[in-house]
Formats: C-alpha cells, sequence, structure tokens
C-alpha cells in the first residue's frame, strides 16, 4: 500500500496551523496540492464527504475518515477557480454546482456545469458572492441524453398530484423499464443561507428550523450545538436530555408516516391508516409535552425553550405505551401479507458499494451496509449515556428500508423511555449572550446531528458583535437524491413513487 493510500485525515489536518476557534474539529486553510490529496482520498474510498460548501473567496470541504475522525479543510480560490471534486468523486458535484450558482466560484474540470439551484429566476446572479450580478438570462435546461432503440421519455413534476414538493423527474424507459431516471431540484430555494448572514443568533436559529419542516428538531439541534461549539457554551444536562426526548419524538412521528406511506404506494391502504393514525399520536403528545405538535423552536442556542411537566411526560408514555401495543401487529401484517412484499422485495436496490461512496446516512445508507449513525458513533450527549442498536442490512432494496425504518422505532420507543426515566432536574437554558468566546475575532463551530434521513451537518462563523457571518446547512438528501436515480434503474415505470417514498427525500432541505 503507498504513503498516499494509508494517509490518515489527523495527519493532513496536521500539516498547516488550524484556524482559531473552531470547535469541536479542526478546519485548516490548505494549498491546491493539500486540496488534491484529499480528493485523492475520497476517489480512492478511504475518505468520506461530508459537505462541500463555498464563500465569495474561499471552498471548504468536511471529511470523515475510516476511523471516524473529521476535519474540514479550505482553499482559497484565486479568480473564484478551485480543482474540482466532482471531477474524481461524484458525490460532490450537485454540491459544486450549488456553490457555483450561490457564489459564482467555479470548479475547474467539473463535468457537469449545468446550474442547479439557479433556474434563472433569482432576478440576480450568484447572490452571495462579493459582487452579484445582474440578472440572469432564463435558459432551457439540457437533460443528459440516452442512446437506444425504442425509447421514450416521461417527464413528471416538478408539480405533482398529491400534496408534495415540487421537483422535475424525467425518465427514459424501454417500454416500461426505466433505463434512466434524472432529476431536477431547486424548485423551493427559499435563500437561507443568505437570509442568515447578518441575522443575530436567536433570529437564524428560527432560519435553521424551517429548512426542512419535518426535521426541525433536528435541525435545530444542528444549528444550536454548531453555535455552543463556537461560543464555548454547554447547555444544562436537563436541557441536552429534553433535546434528545424531541429527536426521538420526531424520529418517531416520521418513520411511522413513511412506513404507512410506503405501503399506500403499493396499494395497502390499511397499513397507511394504522401508521397515520399512530403518527397522529405522537404528534398530539408532541404538542401536550413542548406545546407544538412539530417542537419547531423548542430547541434554542443555550437550552430549550420549553420544559417538561408531569401532564407532559404523561403524554409521552401513554404513546410508549400505545406504539408497543399495536406496532408488532402492523409490522406482522407487513410481512405476511405476500402481495405487499412481491412490491417491496427486490425493488429499487442501492448497491453496497454506492452507498458507501456516498456516504449515504440513515435507513438509505443502513439498508445497503453503511454502519453509520452519528448518535453512537459521535457519541454526543446524551446518546453517549444511552442504551440502543443501529440495525443495519446488506439487500439495499425497499424492502430494507421499512425494515431499517421498523426496527428504529422499536429503538426509540426504548431510548424515549430511557430518557424519562433519567431525566435531570435543573435548569433548561443558559443565556448565550453571557458565553465567555475567549476572543476578540470570529468564533466558528460545526456539528453533525442524526435526523430522521440521516445525519444533518451545520457550519457557522460567529462575527465579534455576535451576529452570523455564514452558515452552511447540509441535509442528508444531498446524497441520497442521486441514490435515487440509480436505485430505478432497470425498475418498471409504476415502481418509481414505492422507491421514491422508501427514500423520502427532502426537497425543502435540499434546496435550502
Amino acid at each position: 500500500m503507498s504513503k498516499k493510500s494509508m494517509l490518515a485525515l489527523a495527519d493532513l489536518i496536521e500539516t498547516d496551523h488550524p484556524v482559531e476557534h473552531h470547535a469541536p474539529w479542526r478546519r485548516v486553510v490548505v494549498t491546491p496540492k493539500v486540496w488534491n490529496l484529499a480528493v485523492e482520498q475520497l476517489a480512492g474510498g478511504r475518505w468520506s464527504l461530508l459537505g462541500l460548501w463555498g464563500e465569495p473567496d474561499r471552498v471548504h470541504m468536511a471529511l470523515l475518515d475510516e476511523a471516524r475522525n473529521i476535519g474540514v479543510i479550505s482553499l482559497d480560490c484565486r479568480g473564484g477557480r478551485y480543482p474540482s471534486v466532482g471531477q474524481h468523486h461524484p458525490p460532490a458535484l450537485r454540491l459544486e454546482r450549488a456553490a457555483a450558482d450561490l457564489f459564482g466560484l467555479a470548479p475547474q474540470g467539473l463535468p457537469d456545469t449545468r446550474r442547479w439551484l439557479d433556474h434563472g429566476q433569482w432576478g440576480v446572479l450568484h447572490p452571495l458572492a462579493a459582487r452579484p450580478g445582474g440578472p440572469a438570462a432564463p435558459s432551457s435546461y439540457r437533460f443528459l441524453a440516452a442512446e437506444g432503440e425504442s425509447l421514450h421519455q416521461i417527464a413528471v413534476g416538478p408539480v405533482h398530484a398529491g400534496i408534495i414538493e415540487p421537483g422535475h423527474f424525467r425518465f427514459t424507459a424501454s417500454g416500461e423499464t426505466v433505463v434512466r431516471l434524472e432529476q431536477r431540484l431547486g424548485y423551493v430555494h427559499k435563500g437561507i443561507e443568505g437570509l442568515m448572514a447578518g441575522a443575530p443568533i436567536d433570529r437564524a436559529a428560527k432560519f435553521a428550523g424551517r429548512t426542512s419542516g419535518d426535521s426541525t428538531v433536528a435541525y435545530s439541534l444542528a444549528f444550536a450545538r454548531a453555535a455552543e461549539a463556537a461560543l464555548g457554551l454547554t447547555p444544562p444536562p436537563r436541557a441536552v436530555w429534553l433535546r434528545a426526548l424531541m429527536a426521538e419524538l420526531e424520529r418517531l412521528a416520521n418513520h411511522l408516516g413513511d412506513i404507512g406511506a410506503i405501503c399506500n404506494d403499493a396499494a395497502f391502504a390499511l397499513m397507511h391508516a394504522h401508521c397515520g393514525v399512530l403518527r397522529e399520536r405522537v404528534l398530539r403528545a408532541a404538542d401536550a409535552a413542548f406545546g407544538h405538535r412539530l417542537m419547531r423552536d423548542r430547541i434554542v442556542p443555550g437550552g430549550v425553550a420549553i420544559d417538561l411537566n408531569e401532564a407532559g411526560t404523561s403524554a409521552i408514555r401513554s404513546l410508549v405505551a400505545e406504539i408497543r401495543q399495536r406496532f408488532p401487529h402492523l409490522v406482522e401484517l407487513y410481512d405476511n401479507t405476500a402481495s405487499l412484499q412481491d412490491r417491496t422485495v427486490a425493488t429499487g436496490r442501492v448497491q453496497v458499494g454506492l452507498a458507501r461512496q456516498y456516504a449515504a446516512g440513515g435507513y438509505v445508507g443502513r439498508a445497503s451496509g453503511r454502519d453509520f449513525d452519528a448518535r453512537r458513533d459521535l457519541a454526543y450527549a446524551p446518546y453517549d449515556q444511552l442504551t440502543f442498536n443501529v440495525p443495519v442490512l446488506q439487500e439495499g432494496d425497499v424492502n430494507a428500508r421499512v425494515w431499517i425504518r421498523v426496527r428504529e422505532v422499536e429503538q426509540s420507543l426504548s431510548l424515549v423511555e430511557e430518557i424519562l426515566g433519567r431525566l435531570p432536574a435543573g435548569p433548561i437554558r443558559v443565556d448565550i449572550a453571557r458565553a465567555d468566546n475567549g476572543s476578540d475575532g470570529p468564533r466558528e463551530g460545526m456539528a453533525l446531528v442524526e435526523g430522521f434521513r440521516g445525519d444533518i451537518l451545520a457550519w457557522l462563523r460567529i462575527g465579534e458583535e455576535g451576529l452570523i457571518e455564514r452558515c452552511h446547512l447540509r441535509d442528508p438528501s444531498w446524497f441520497q437524491w442521486p441514490l435515487l436515480e440509480a436505485a430505478i434503474e432497470g425498475n418498471i415505470v409504476a415502481d418509481f413513487p414505492l422507491c421514491n417514498k422508501s427514500f423520502n427525500c427532502s426537497y425543502s432541505g435540499h434546496d435550502l
């Protein structure tokens, strides 16, 4: 094995001086040579890409090595140019296209230079660049060609029949068999990162919680932990445990909803109805415990905004008892319905190698053999004190993604019970204005937390006046959407809704 192939992330990080105030992982400014060395590690499958984002004159990459070490490297972009990562490591392609749209950064060698988030409707070119340009002329989007006899195309979206978010899917099929799927996203770009720039921390926290509505707890937690890391602030123990309680309730609600919706797309409405009832029970218990069905704005930098009282505790305990009684019968129904199994087993497979290459998180990755869970592998509080298993399967099909959800529901029920039984007393919030930053300069922080879809990354810089200078949020869907394109190939067109729902990628979290 060559010396380059044995390079550890820590070795690369140590080659340069760390940027001050970045916590809990180091960020270093590197040369193009070192940047390309990191790309080699990604392309060789030795490291994983956690995120890639831009600033007006710089590009950053968050990396994870095989030993679960994390680091961030930054490259100054002279003339707005830098060596493309996506040229050698496909998971970076869409992230680089997004950074090009927002900041005008030009990845040299990028094989796909089409606009990604910018559909020519913003009224401004490169809105987050140091000098934004004038209105961009709308242009047609050139979908990739597929060659062969008797091929036809099917265009779906961006407006869909159901009440769901917009996205365009261009199928190329031979008869009923899909030979290529290409997505076009960006229709729900909200400009969250631009809105955060210059905002007070508490206002930016609200933007974070609205990145993807079904993951408002996870995004709020990621932002809060990143802000606390930057400020050197530790929230009270009770707040930390309440945060985990909210996160597990959010996971329960979404997994129950997904299991039912997957079955519904296989025309098994009975499961959809019963799972929908259980999901509604979770939302009502969350409302009783924390005053909001989705628990939005309940996690804040410094702690939580609301405490749990006896009535809320009772509501959650009753919820757990009800799910424990009813859910096993639904699992048995799913497992013993042959017509349902016929639709889900061996449908929409994601190969183990692809899941690893794309560092796919959550049920998409774990159904295809990627054994990663930020709660366990990064062991942030209070999960470092909790007992739970991370289910992993190898089949990578719709059925496997259902079973990962089933097992995670069971684990979340146990976690909720353990959290309630061990919930410490005490205050629920500390004032972030009193944080001792220990420096007069900007402070940076980063966090990686486990949402129901997978790991969510938050990176931010706080300026001297306590305002957000820059914040980047990365949804797990960035690395899952491309795998959906691969999963549907060779399947019939009618199985796309089933595959799509088994992924349940976020449009809003991706489009930002």
